[in-house]
C-alpha cells in the first residue's frame, strides 16, 4: 500500500532537513537500499553508498548547504518534492540560491526507489560564478 500524503509530507521535511544535517548516510537512508537517482538526465546512481557520495560532493561544493522543503506533491507512490538550495560555493565564495524538484517514486515504507531531479544548471552555474 502506497504511503499517505501526510506520511510522505513528513518523510519529505525530514529529508530536507538530512540535506542540510551535512550528513551523506542520513541523505542516503531516505532511499530504499537499491534505491536510484538521476538529476537533470545524468547518469544514475543506485544505491546508498553512491547517493551518500553524491551528497558527499555537494557538501564539499557547500559546506553551508541549506535545502528547503517548498512543497510536496503527492498521489500513491509518486510524489514531487520541491526544493530550494542555498549555500555558499567553497571555490567561488558566491553565494548560490535555486530552486528544483525531485519526481519521486516510493515505496510502500516511504522510501525513495527512484528519483529524477531537476533543477536550472545554467543558473546554478552562473551563481556560482557571478553570486546571486
Amino acid at each position: 500500500m502506497a504511503p499517505s500524503p501526510k506520511t510522505v509530507h513528513a518523510m519529505a521535511a525530514k529529508y530536507a532537513a538530512a540535506w542540510s544535517s551535512q550528513s551523506p548516510e542520513g541523505v542516503a537512508s531516505f532511499y530504499a537500499p537499491d534505491g536510484k537517482i538521476s538529476i537533470n538526465g545524468g547518469d544514475e546512481l543506485a544505491g546508498r553508498a553512491a547517493i551518500a557520495e553524491m551528497a558527499t560532493g555537494f557538501y564539499a561544493e557547500f559546506p553551508d548547504l541549506i535545502v528547503h522543503l517548498d512543497d510536496i506533491r503527492a498521489a500513491g507512490s509518486q510524489a514531487i518534492f520541491v526544493w530550494t538550495l542555498e549555500g555558499t560555493h567553497a571555490g567561488t565564495g558566491n553565494k548560490v540560491k535555486v530552486q528544483g524538484w525531485e519526481e519521486w517514486t516510493l515505496s510502500d515504507d516511504c522510501l525513495v526507489a527512484s528519483s529524477l531531479g531537476r533543477f536550472d544548471a545554467a543558473e546554478y552555474d552562473r551563481q556560482i560564478a557571478e553570486g546571486i
